[in-house]
């Protein structure tokens, strides 16, 4: 009796790792202690102007009793942007050390509005289960669940698969899908290869040889292009500039510092 159960838990541990496995990719890009620094720019009055920082890391850690990579994204607007609109957003992850998400949440105070999203993953039956937790604005909790054929991910842990593609062979103009979900709906998004440039970092004398890729999310029958963003190239795929696209203007991300990246940055042209 106690081998079959044991040969029961083999089974099931086998089957659960096989299940995260097809919604996971290698990880070459990354690894724990890498940090990153970026400053925050907004256009105000056709001036670019200083307005917040963001900072991103990545630890290993665990989640739920199993190893995991731990990633989290702080974005803190200055009072400049606090005239225009109030944005302190910090988010999240849990990803296994494949990179199948585990956990996601957002908590965020945008304008006069604080809402938290969290999503809980699971893998029954080799589909793709989202347990959704929402509090909106008003405090109000709103519960939901949904088991999708396909792998679905979250704004932190695609941006993590994101950096482990391989780009060689992409053609510009190639579409790559990219389903996102929060605690509210799952959104029809892709990424759009938009090909090579060299990017200079805003005040500095580096360049970097870039990849450039748009996130682009089909709402209401059209196609809106929220994100553009440039990553190194080569095998850290660091974000050096992101282009965002709001409701309330045009926002740009500018890197300003990098620690414990995993890979030599051959993409830094001297």
């Amino acid at each position: 009796m106690k081998m079959k159960t044991t040969l029961m838990a083999i089974l099931l541990s086998l089957t659960a790792t096989n299940a995260t496995a097809q919604c996971g990719i290698e990880n070459k890009a990354f690894k724990s202690g890498e940090f990153l620094y970026y400053d925050l720019f907004f256009n105000w009055k056709f001036i670019w102007v200083k307005v917040g920082t963001a900072s991103m890391s990545t630890v290993t850690s665990t989640f739920d009793g199993h190893d995991a990579y731990r990633t989290s994204l702080i974005t803190r607007g200055n009072n400049k942007l606090d005239k225009v609109f109030v944005m302190r957003d910090t988010l999240l992850s849990y990803c296994d050390l494949g990179l199948s998400p585990l956990y996601f949440r957002k908590g965020a105070l945008e304008g006069k509005r604080y809402y938290v999203d969290e999503l809980w993953y699971s893998y029954p039956k080799n589909n793709c289960h989202l347990k959704m937790h929402r509090i909106e604005h008003t405090g109000q909790h709103v519960w939901k669940d949904a088991e999708y054929k396909d792998c679905i991910y979250d704004m932190m842990s695609i941006f993590l698969r994101a950096r482990n593609f391989d780009a060689s062979s992409f053609k510009k103009g190639q579409n790559i899908p990219m389903p996102i979900s929060d605690a509210k709906h799952l959104s029809n998004s892709w990424l759009k290869y938009r090909g090579k440039e060299t990017f200079k970092v805003e005040g500095t004398n580096e360049k970097f040889r870039c990849l450039v890729f748009s996130f682009i999310e089909r709402e209401d029958g059209k196609n809106h292009e929220l994100i553009k963003f440039y990553i190194t190239d080569d095998e850290n795929h660091i974000p050096v500039r992101l282009d965002m696209f709001l409701s309330f203007g045009s926002a740009k991300v500018f890197l300003k510092g990098y620690k414990g990246v995993r890979n030599p940055m051959k993409s830094k042209l001297n």
